[in-house]
This record gives C-alpha cells, structure tokens and sequence, in this order.
C-alpha cells in the first residue's frame, strides 16, 4: 500500500470516529468499535491521538455490563471550527461551531444601506479574527445564499433579491479573507441546522420553509440536503402560485414569494422595513395587535401560504414542514389560516396529519448550518485536522 494510500485510510477512519462520538455521542472505545466497524485496537491508536491534540477526552468511568469498567470517550475539539455566514438583503449572520458542535460564535449585522457583499467580507474577516484570537483555527467557511447556487464551482448563479448573478463567490471571498470558503443555499443551511440541532432533530425527512424577503426550502432525507441534479432544489418560492400579477424579484409575475414574502407582508400591513426580517415582522406583528384590517391582511396571506405549504407536503410527503425567518414572529397571525388550508389540501391528513413545526434557531438557522457545512470536510475526511 502507497504512502498516499495509508494516509487517505487513516484519516478515513479518524473521520469515522469524528462522526460517531458528534452524531452519536459520546461513547467507550468498545462501543465506537461496534459503531464504526473499526478494529478495537485501530480506535484505541485514533482516540490516543486526538486526546494528545486535545480533540476529544476521557470521562469517568462508568460501569460496564461486565468486566472492566469503560470510560466513555467525549468530543470537545474547541479549537477547531467551521464558520457560517449566511448574507441577505437586509443582514449578514455569523454562526461559528467548534468539533464537539458548540456555538463560539454568533452575530448578525444589518446592511443598512451599504453593498451585502462587503458586509460580508467585513464580517468574515471580523470573526477569523476573533475566532483566532480566542485559540481557535477556522477548518473552512461556508457562505449561505438566498438564490440558485452551483456548489462545485462555488458559483452563486442566480440572486435575484442580491442581484448578484454568475458570481465566483466562493473563490472571491476566499481571496479577500484567506479561508476556505464554500458556497451554498440559504434554506439548505437552515434545513441542516434544524435538522442537527433545532426543530427536526431525530426526523427522517423534513422541509424548512425561508420567511425573509425570498422564499425558498430546504429538505433533508437521512441527515443529508437534498440538492437535485443541478444543485438547485428547493425553489419553492416561485412556484406559479398566488396574485398572478404580483412582480417578483427574479422579474417574473405571480411567483409565491411574491405573495408571501416579507414585502408582501409589509405592503398589507403599511408597515415600513427596518433592520432585519423579525424587527420589521414585530412591527407588523404590533400593527395587528391593533388593526383588525392588519390582522385580516395576515390572514389572507396565510391562506397563500398554507396552498404552498400543502404542494410541498403533497410532493414529498415530510415528516415535519418548519417555518423559520418571519414566520416566527407572526405565527399566531399566519398559521390558524395557513394550517387549515394546508390540512385541507394535504390528501394524507386522515392517515398522517400534517406536522407543521416553527423554527427553533431564528436568523441565525441558516448560518449555523453553514457552520456545520464547513465542518463537512473534517467529518468526511477529507480535511486533515
């Protein structure tokens, strides 16, 4: 076996590891034998090395069913992290999540005004920084973005509301910054960070519905996004559906996000943007809290936004649909109207009613899931620690 061989087959199995004791916890060298298929003496020689590096350490023992007492073997890995970034029309998120996946970081800055692209750079430039200073290495990045996203090339090929179009974001990023950046969808980010850590933790299939300016979904089968032949699932936002003659910002008229998005709902509520998608749906969310006609407004939206919800759960048949962005703060406006058009229409309500779900991460879901994403590479093997 080549030099080059045995070095790709050990960190294969280091990765093996990683994997486990992250996804399945912590776990004795006996057990992460049965888990990984691994020799046990291969775990031992794995586990010896990351605790010298001080990855993982060893708790106290507890007792085995018999013979010798095993000492469960935990993963910490506070010095290695995956920073996400997720940029909107309105913000830029920062979520950074160490190996043992413990939040380092979080932080979100309005554009007000200035060009999303360099708020971006500025703000990934921010985090290294800190980041590095508190003792921690950047393993990669990955930028979330609201649009159609060539993951390979790392080329951000359609967004519309960003209007950036073709544009090599991974590779310009990565100049302006030194790190490894990847790109990827914003409601595929969200869906992977309910689905580690938010709304859908332990489900098999589920949907993440975005609730900012676009409109867009992520599904996760297994643990793992569903991306399509192109990279582009998801689009959900301009499916044909709702006021036929409102324009959307991919320029086309009667697109979904055209009726449900977070202009739509400004517009009927009369209610001026300001800062990020929940400060302008608390506003609404308080204009309803007085204006019957607000409140009614909402409703009617909600009833566009149970249609869409009811296509999806008709196609794909989800576990759990999740509302995040906007449609947190409204919920109590939007779902009474959206979840009974939604069960209306779902043909498999009277054998497996709908599980409609919020959001438990907030904004920040989507950059958490970048986090993780920029993770991947360690837990796959193919980034060396």
């Amino acid at each position: 076996m080549t030099l080059v061989a045995t070095e790709d087959l050990r960190r294969q199995n280091v990765a093996a590891v990683l994997r486990s004791l992250r996804h399945d916890g912590p776990g004795t060298r006996t057990e992460l034998a049965r888990r990984t298929g691994l020799a046990k003496a291969t775990v031992g020689a794995i586990v010896g090395s990351l605790s010298d590096r001080g990855f993982v350490h060893e708790a106290d023992a507890v007792p085995g069913v018999r013979g010798r007492p095993g000492r469960p073997v935990v993963l910490t890995g506070a010095t290695v992290v995956g920073l996400g970034l997720e940029v909107n029309v309105d913000y830029v998120a920062a979520v950074a999540v160490d190996l043992g996946g413990t939040v380092r970081l979080e932080t979100t800055v309005p554009v007000e005004g200035r060009d999303p692209y360099e708020v971006l750079v500025d703000l990934a430039r921010t985090c290294d920084s800190e980041l590095t200073e508190a003792g921690g290495r950047v393993v990669g990045a990955t930028v979330a973005v609201p649009g159609l996203v060539d993951r390979g090339r790392g080329v951000v090929a359609m967004a519309p509301n960003l209007r950036w179009k073709d544009r090599a974001v991974a590779g310009e990023v990565g100049a302006l910054t030194g790190l490894a950046v990847a790109v990827e969808n914003d409601a595929n980010c969200a869906a992977l960070a309910e689905a580690r850590r938010g709304a859908t933790v332990g489900l098999g299939q589920s949907v993440y519905v975005t609730g900012t300016v676009g409109i867009g979904a992520g599904v996760i089968t297994d643990g793992a996004i569903v991306r399509g032949t192109s990279g582009f699932a998801g689009e959900i936002g301009h499916i044909p559906l709702g006021d036929s003659e409102a324009l959307c910002g991919c320029g086309r008229r009667g697109c979904w996000e055209a009726s449900v998005g977070l202009r739509a709902v400004l517009t009927a509520a009369g209610v001026t943007e300001s800062g990020t998608p929940l400060e302008s749906a608390r506003a609404v969310a308080a204009r309803a809290s007085e204006d019957e006609e607000v409140a009614g407004a909402l409703a009617r939206i909600g009833t566009v936004l149970g249609q869409g919800i009811a296509t999806v759960a008709n196609i794909l048949n989800p576990d759990a649909v999740v509302l995040g962005g906007y449609f947190v703060p409204l919920a109590s406006y939007l779902l009474p109207a959206a979840t009974a058009t939604a069960e209306g229409h779902v043909t498999s309500t009277p054998y497996a009613p709908l599980d409609l779900r919020l959001s438990a991460l907030g904004l920040g879901a989507a950059a958490a899931g970048a986090a993780e994403e920029a993770l991947t590479g360690v837990f796959s093997g193919a980034t060396a620690l």
